[in-house]
């Protein structure tokens, strides 16, 4: 697998929709969210589920995005495979699957999206997935398990909310709004399992949508730790997210030149560039900011 962070079409925001609301996927299919992730799970009351999972097809159907992903029920919810009849026929880019244990977990989604894209007439293995990793105590042992996973794994992700009841903690944040020690630990071993797989890394929820200073901060701290991308839940969200994970004309230049001076000197494993030693490890890093810019609009 590539290593992440080298795709130019890795999205830097995730911005969930309710599959419910006819209205709010008109709002994000409007948005400039670079992926699109249609709720079927905690934003779908039960009695609202059957007709979320068709609006969701619908909107699927009409292709009002290039990138749409659906976040389905938990596999133990039992509501998993209904969902996933629903929303495969109208060819989701991925799925989004909450609360997995393991990678065992994103095998046995794998063979269901295998045998329903067969039935579909779609290409085998199309169908992506990114997993919420560490929504269960148990998931914290296990984050090493996706190298594991296959060819359809694309990202993991972290959440805090659903740990956070597990656990019982009456929150997950300290006083001044810094992660207690637990959801650290959560959120960098979900960054070191997807180093490990070889996937994209995906930043969680900044839940406070009326605090875009808070956000950008942590957006950019996200990026500076090694994700490269973070869920949003509100389109306003998505302007902080996506400029906090596009490198800077600064960055950019830098990188080029690094790339350039390697280039002009294959055989070197140090080069020097403003009386700093420049090796491999920066030559890594330099073609992952160049990977990661984007044209302008």
């Amino acid at each position: 697998m590539a290593e992440h962070g080298e795709a130019a079409a890795v999205p830097r925001s995730w911005l969930f929709v309710p599959g419910d609301s006819e209205r709010k996927l008109a709002k994000g299919a409007a948005s400039e969210a670079d992926a699109l992730i249609v709720d079927l799970e905690d934003s779908v009351a039960p009695a609202n589920l059957p007709a979320a999972r068709k609006l969701a097809a619908e909107f699927l159907a009409a292709g009002a995005r290039p990138r749409i992903w659906v976040r389905v029920n938990a596999l133990a919810s039992g509501l998993a495979l209904a969902d996933l009849a629903a929303v495969l026929p109208a060819g989701p880019d991925g799925i989004v699957l909450p609360k997995a244990d393991s990678a065992a977990d994103v095998l046995v989604l794998g063979h269901y999206l295998s045998a329903l894209e067969v039935a579909a007439g779609r290409a085998e293995g199309v169908t992506k997935i990114v997993v919420v990793a560490t929504e269960t105590p148990a998931a914290l042992f296990t984050l090493g398990s996706y190298a594991t996973a296959g060819a359809r794994l694309a990202a993991l992700t972290w959440g805090a909310e659903d740990l956070a009841a597990c656990l019982g903690a009456a929150s997950n944040r300290v006083e001044g709004g810094g992660y207690e020690f637990t959801f650290q630990l959560a959120r960098s071993l979900c960054l070191a399992g997807a180093a490990a797989a070889g996937v994209a890394p995906i930043d969680t929820v900044f839940t406070d949508f009326r605090d875009p200073a808070g956000l950008a901060r942590e957006a950019r701290a996200a990026r500076r730790a090694g994700f490269v991308g973070k869920l949003a839940i509100h389109p306003d969200q998505v302007g902080p997210i996506n400029d906090a994970f596009t490198p800077d004309t600064a960055e950019i230049a830098h990188a080029a030149r690094v790339v350039a001076a390697f280039a002009a000197d294959p055989g070197a494993g140090v080069v020097a560039i403003d009386g700093r030693m420049i090796d491999m490890p920066h030559l890594k890093q330099a073609r992952r900011i160049l990977a990661a810019r984007r044209d302008p609009a």
